[in-house]
């Protein structure tokens, strides 16, 4: 890989900003984890170009130049990387810079570098198809590239232009001295076939090297901590298999409805706008068998195993719900219901709760219920992965044990705890249910995490794509997905009515009980307060 850490080696003290949101002790640990990287070209006959397509849509100013900012105040790009805007709309960078303000933002003492990171920025208007405006744009990448000049392209783009966007590039913007690198946004087609047409196309212009298709869940610090929990402690693997694992839950819950692009979301529904993505490479890390090594390909060569022991999946086994407003609430977006939102389509059955078991029919596994949950509209924010292990078998203790959990919280707080049964103080052999707490807010209390968009777009520049979507294994995830998603489209289920605000459907949790579930409701983690140091 080339590594970025010796540009950082340049970057002399005094320009590094002292109040930058990249705290030192954060920086400290992303550059100490570059670090293993192969130092192998110099910055002085190297450049980068990042072109954002789609620079006037929400997702840019929302995520990528907020991400590319960031990068750029903490010194994480390579030095002198330039990036170039590039959308139909006609605007200036200065028209740019103003749409990103209430995103890109100086903290005191920032302000010059913000200026810097514009002053890098350039923009061009023009067609997703027209060749003479692709030339403007070779020539604006062109300009100040070095004898080795590398060009990133970043599709935050609706999936409907995929075609012609890459086309035009492999027509037109190739750098003939460098790589070229091309991030791809999901979704990645709707279906096994509008996938598979997709993946075709991509596969005549570009080879698996130069895609990359994003994620922004596999860039989540404790996504990427599963392989290094698992695999780096004895304490796990002998009890990772159905011997030990009644079953496991994969959760994800928004506490906020559609705000008004339920037209939108109305076209993919939950179960592709998070289920068949974010919680099925949950599923995959949790799942997989220990790789030869941490190389991308043998990470993603395990995950592909797994999803190909997954059967389809069928109706019979989900829970579907769509939320309703709640007249009580103080919250005016509580009191509208999904069907209230004037962008979605009157009498849609579009599902915006889902709930369904997987089984995954290899010796590891087999047996043990895989429950994914994913819902707008609900109760909290939350996203985490519970393992939930068996009953000890001859009691002693009259009844009175709980099942052990170990619990990933992927946010918020970022933890790892594993529930555990300990007497209490006193003279009696009463037990209770307590935690053994790895909350990164108190282990790591002077480091900022990165967010997952930072961590995914550095792994580009770096060229690992451990953290990236592979095409078979795009293709498996859409085999299991399909035959549901045609179900659901042509018999148009009526999803089951949930309150704003409520935990869903009851009848989930009616289904996660009856694939091995307890659930005692005794106990509830709190996020511990930071204590001195022992």
């Amino acid at each position: 890989y080339n590594c970025l850490i010796h540009f950082y080696k340049r970057m002399p003290p005094h320009s590094r900003s002292p109040n930058c949101e990249g705290n030192p002790e954060g920086l400290r640990l992303l550059r100490d984890s570059l670090k293993s990287c192969n130092i192998s070209s110099s910055s002085l006959l190297v450049s980068h170009v990042f072109v954002v397509f789609g620079a006037s849509g929400d997702l840019a100013w929302k995520k990528i130049y907020p991400t590319l900012w960031a990068l750029f105040r903490d010194r994480l790009i390579p030095q002198g990387t330039r990036v170039v805007g590039y959308a139909r709309s006609k605007m200036t960078v200065s028209q740019l810079r103003e749409n990103c303000a209430g995103t890109v933002k100086a903290k005191k003492g920032e302000e010059e570098l913000l200026d810097q990171f514009w002053a890098a920025n350039k923009y061009v208007a023009g067609s997703y198809h027209d060749t003479a405006d692709f030339d403007l744009l070779v020539q604006e990448m062109a300009a100040e590239e070095k004898p080795c000049a590398n060009r990133l392209f970043y599709l935050a783009l609706p999936p409907s232009v995929f075609k012609q966007i890459t086309s035009m590039i492999k027509a037109c913007c190739m750098s003939p001295t460098g790589w070229t690198r091309v991030i791809v946004e999901k979704p990645f087609g709707k279906d096994s076939t509008s996938s598979a047409d997709l993946s075709c196309h991509l596969r005549e212009l570009f080879s698996e090297e130069q895609l990359y298709r994003i994620d922004h869940y596999l860039g989540k610090e404790m996504v990427q901590n599963v392989i290094s929990l698992r695999f780096g402690n004895m304490i796990f693997g002998p009890t990772w298999n159905r011997d030990s694992i009644a079953n496991v839950k994969i959760t994800f819950k928004e506490p906020f409805g559609t705000k008004g692009r339920g037209g939108y979301f109305d076209e993919f529904g939950i179960i592709r706008d998070v289920m068949q993505n974010h919680l099925v490479q949950l599923l995959c890390l949790t799942a997989m068998e220990k790789p030869v090594s941490t190389s991308p390909d043998d990470i993603r060569d395990e995950k592909v195993k797994v999803l190909k022991s997954v059967p389809a999946l069928s109706l019979s086994n989900c829970v579907l719900g769509q939320y309703e407003g709640d007249p009580a609430s103080e919250d005016p977006d509580a009191r509208m219901g999904y069907l209230d939102d004037p962008t979605v389509p009157a009498g849609s059955t579009c599902p915006t709760f889902a709930a369904a078991v997987f089984n995954i029919n290899n010796e590891r596994w087999d047996g043990v219920p895989f429950i994914l949950k994913c819902g707008k509209a609900l109760g909290e924010r939350k996203a985490e992965v519970r393992i939930q292990y068996k009953d000890v078998p001859g009691d002693i203790f009259n009844g009175s044990t709980v099942r052990n959990e170990l619990v990933i919280r992927v946010q918020p707080n970022e933890s790892v705890y594993l529930k555990v049964m300990t007497k209490t103080p006193g003279m009696s052999f009463n037990l209770q249910e307590t935690e053994l707490d790895l909350t990164y807010k108190s282990r790591y209390k002077d480091a900022r995490l990165p967010e997952a968009y930072e961590r995914l777009i550095l792994d580009v520049f770096v060229g690992s794509q451990m953290h990236f979507v592979r095409s078979d294994e795009l293709a498996e995830a859409w085999r299991i997905f399909t035959p549901l998603l045609h179900t659901i489209e042509k018999d148009k289920p009526q999803p089951i009515k949930y309150k704003y605000g409520s935990r869903g459907p009851p009848e989930a949790d009616t289904l996660t009980m009856q694939n091995n579930f307890m659930y005692t409701g005794m106990y509830k983690w709190s996020a511990p307060v930071h204590s001195p140091s022992k």
